[in-house]
């Protein structure tokens, strides 16, 4: 199957958008691991929940 000029721009355009949201999710993820318990807290959100919330950042 030859593919077109359209089918490899969208390709490439996917592969862009799901690197840029692990970059999200994972500087996310980094931003809310440096914070106390308190901080966390004070957003409503208890540390097991880092990744959940860095999930929906994206």
């Amino acid at each position: 199957m030859v593919r077109t000029s359209f089918e490899e721009s969208k390709t490439t355009m996917n592969l862009i958008r799901s690197y840029r949201n692990w970059r999200v999710y994972r500087d996310t993820v980094a931003e809310l691991g440096r914070l106390s318990n308190r901080q966390l807290h004070d957003l409503g959100i208890v540390r097991d929940e880092i990744k959940m919330v860095a999930r929906k950042a994206i």
